[in-house]
């Protein structure tokens, strides 16, 4: 493995997986991430449950199909992309669900900088309160940035959400993700289309040398 890193440098990465598939096992280099219904276990009505994104990550649809999977109807989820005039209607949105029992979902939360502190201060009032509906929800969608609310953070389950490496590592995460139809000639297509995407998200890493502008793809492309 040094003489790789010394001779092949490119190669380290490769190297070194090989080396601990070899020493610790196969599902050191080669493990599953959690599922959403699994990680759903994990909260609660007054701790929200922050995606911390990289590029190339998108959450929402698997958000989506997990409140149908809870029984949510579409009026019973707020999907809010935060920015410019889009923080009264959050506050609102977040004010009637911890009512209601709904669920509401705030996408890149680092666009509205302004609404951050009444956010922050909106969470502490629900740490607070008694009279938090039971099936209340927050998710927040987040790309990492130095002025978002520390007491937020510490405060909320965290999952960093980052696209899967390699065309491999992506489609075993998509066949549990992706409705592969009833028929062969349905399932063959979804297959084509989920190995299409796979490519294209790993071809993102050659830049300009693929693409004439840098574009995320994700699984909304998908």
């Amino acid at each position: 493995m040094l003489l790789v890193k010394v001779l092949k440098p490119e190669y380290s990465v490769e190297a070194l997986t090989l080396f601990i598939k070899q020493t610790l096992g196969e599902l050191f280099v080669d493990s599953s991430s959690p599922t959403m219904p699994e990680i759903y276990t994990d909260t609660m009505n007054k701790i929200p449950l922050t995606f911390v994104l990289s590029v190339g990550a998108d959450p929402l649809q698997n958000l989506i199909r997990l409140s149908k999977e809870k029984g949510k109807k579409q009026e019973d989820v707020s999907i809010i992309s935060l920015g410019q005039g889009q923080g009264p209607p959050a506050l609102r949105a977040i004010e009637a669900s911890t009512k209601d029992g709904k669920w509401v979902i705030l996408q890149n939360c680092h666009l509205g900088r302004s609404f951050l502190p009444t956010l922050e201060k909106k969470m502490e009032e629900i740490n607070e309160s008694s009279e938090i509906h039971v099936d209340f929800r927050l998710f927040l969608t987040v790309m990492p940035c130095d002025y978002f609310p520390v007491s937020i953070l510490q405060n909320s389950l965290k999952v960093t959400s980052e696209p899967p490496r390699g065309i491999k590592a992506n489609l075993k995460k998509l066949i549990n993700n992706v409705n592969w139809g009833d028929t062969d000639e349905q399932k063959t297509f979804a297959f084509n289309l989920c190995m299409f995407h796979a490519i294209v998200l790993e071809r993102r890493k050659f830049g300009s040398l693929g693409w004439n502008i840098l574009y995320d793809f994700n699984e909304s492309d998908l």
